[in-house]
């Protein structure tokens, strides 16, 4: 058994997120969003830091970070859960941080998505984009997502990832998980091959460079339906980001073919739960509707949080409208609102005055 074990059962019985590991620190785990020292342990020297993260690597994982200083990879802990594996260097040493990958996907019921979002599920064609920041559950909701496609229909379900987190046994669906690294050599090459592939739906773990942007917009221009996530906060950057990711003598053609493939964005914040104890989701959701499009083509994003207030019925919701409602249902303290909110001025009331 290697000796991180022990560390991730820690994190994985108390609830956390991520274990931290750094030379000269002691380690630590993330719970309910901040980060703790794991009880009794002690400082890690550089030297038992490393034979503890070779340990876990394979013998080509491991050249692989002598060679480029980091690396990315999923390791499996039979009986407790998968965990997304990062190794890197900074200035006192080497570094690992693992954050888990529930072995049990949950429903859209447990993680408490806006029904909106389930509308996805039954598409047969399109972009849809869940964005946020790190550790904001993209990858749990497009979990999620992709598990209820896998319940409903019958369809073959191509996901590029780096690496593998979720594991999705076939239900009616046939599935083609790719690791870029180990199966492919990048996200743009795979998702090429993907188009290929006679796939239903392709999920692209991370959307990171023009070309794999633009192949993704291709797909769904196709008749395919692709999910890919993003670091942005809404929808309105979600869609300038898109465009501004192509040189620009393409963004004019960019926005033609974005307008004809978008078929909606999640944005996603996770905040600590009133109590403490936990974390709670709050979205914000854009769905395609007649005028998306020409907003998108006439550069004029700065009109969709209109386009969004004026469809709540369909589902539709800014971020602040969340974060409200999660401060009313006392779900959510009005102080964290406040800080992830846009229009903080509409929060500042709801705020004792010593924390303003």
């Amino acid at each position: 058994m290697a000796e991180i074990d022990a560390l991730l059962r820690y994190m994985h019985e108390r609830g956390g997120s991520d274990l931290h590991l750094a030379a000269g620190l002691e380690p630590r785990v993330r719970l309910s969003g901040s980060l703790q020292p794991v009880e009794g342990r002690k400082p890690l020297s550089e030297a038992e830091l490393s034979a503890m993260m070779q340990e876990l690597a394979s013998p080509m994982q491991w050249a692989s970070f002598e060679h480029t200083l980091d690396t990315d990879f999923a390791y499996g802990l039979p009986g407790v859960a998968r965990f997304r594996v990062n190794y890197f260097c900074q200035e006192n040493g080497v570094a690992a941080v693992l954050r888990i990958i529930p072995e049990k996907i949950r429903t859209f019921e447990e993680l408490g998505v806006p029904a909106a979002v389930e509308r996805f599920v039954h598409m047969n064609a399109g972009l849809v984009l869940v964005t946020g920041p790190t550790g904001s559950g993209k990858s749990t909701t497009l979990a999620a997502i992709i598990d209820k496609i896998n319940s409903s229909y019958e369809k073959h379900i191509v996901t590029i990832e780096d690496p593998i987190e979720f594991v999705h046994p076939p239900k009616r669906a046939l599935f083609s998980q790719r690791e870029v690294g180990e199966h492919t050599k990048s996200f743009s090459s795979a998702l090429r091959a993907a188009i290929r592939q006679n796939p239903d739906v392709i999920l692209v773990g991370e959307m990171r460079d023009h070309e794999t942007i633009a192949l993704a917009v291709t797909a769904a221009e196709m008749g395919m339906l692709v999910f890919g996530t993003l670091h942005t906060n809404s929808a309105v950057k979600t869609i300038d980001r898109l465009i501004d990711a192509f040189p620009a003598e393409e963004q004019t053609q960019a926005r033609v073919s974005l307008s004809q493939a978008l078929a909606g964005v999640v944005a996603q914040l996770l905040l600590p739960t009133f109590d403490g104890k936990g974390r709670v989701a709050a979205h914000e959701i854009l769905l395609r509707t007649t005028g998306l499009p020409n907003l998108i083509r006439e550069e004029k994003t700065g009109l969709l949080r209109s386009l969004i207030q004026n469809n709540r019925e369909m589902g539709m919701q800014m971020m602040d409208d969340a974060l409200m409602a999660l401060v009313e249902q006392q779900r959510i303290l009005p102080r964290d609102a406040y800080q992830k909110a846009q229009d903080k001025g509409r929060f500042e009331a709801l705020l004792p005055r010593d924390q303003m």
